[in-house]
């Protein structure tokens, strides 16, 4: 078996107003052993989408390569626009050396319920992935659980919204966001609303499909 870390911190500006929480970034980001074109930070996957996703919504001009001014980047727009990361997975083991969800065993999750009662200003919580397994609303689900917390369904809709109740009044929304990968290109193909799309341009795709779903939420 692999042990895999999360080799960062989570990344939460004092004033930060909604979260992005995903899993594990893949294995050669623990092991320094970085492709050309990742940045050394939370989503630098140059083979991911987030950063390029939330580029084409904001016009950031962001750089893909492994510098120290990529990552200053990525950290100035998620404090300008009040947005912390903080992934739900500490560490797991692995079979394979690769970014599987599935392929996760014996996993840590962080106290992600912690950072949100630290940090009173969060209202909302952008999962980059759904309800499948080891997925993080598979494993946010696990953790309200523990504390006997409901998440109520708000939209089924894709994203599917969801809320809970934490402390007597605050309420956080949680959008369940298309993960921004390609093994999620498969989900996305299926979707009605992107097969109405396509039929009405063509050249509609997959990227352009998260690009509309993202720019609601950020």
């Amino acid at each position: 078996m692999i042990f895999h870390k999360h080799p960062y911190k989570p990344f939460i500006p004092k004033n930060a107003t909604k979260l992005i929480v995903g899993t594990l970034p893949p294995p050669r980001f623990s092991l320094g052993n970085l492709k050309q074109g990742d940045v050394d930070f939370c989503y630098g996957s140059i083979d991911g989408q987030l950063w390029k996703i939330l580029n084409e919504i904001f016009s950031l001009n962001l750089h893909f390569e492994t510098t120290l001014f990529a990552i200053e980047q990525r950290k100035n727009f998620l404090i300008q626009h009040k947005i912390g990361i903080c992934d739900i997975v500490e560490s797991c083991e692995r079979k394979k050396l690769d970014a599987s969800d599935l392929g996760m065993e014996n996993i840590e999750l962080r106290d992600l319920l912690f950072y949100v009662n630290q940090y009173k200003t969060i209202k909302t919580l952008l999962l980059t992935g759904g309800n499948s397994k080891n997925g993080p609303e598979y494993h946010l689900r696990k953790l309200l659980k523990v504390k006997n917390i409901p998440l109520k369904p708000i939209s089924l809709d894709t994203p599917k919204i969801h809320h809970f109740k934490i402390d007597t009044n605050r309420i956080i929304e949680v959008v369940s966001l298309t993960a921004p990968t390609g093994t999620a290109n498969r989900a996305v193909g299926s979707n009605p609303e992107y097969k109405l799309l396509k039929k009405q341009n063509p050249n509609f795709n997959t990227f352009d499909f998260r690009v509309l779903q993202y720019k609601k939420f950020f």
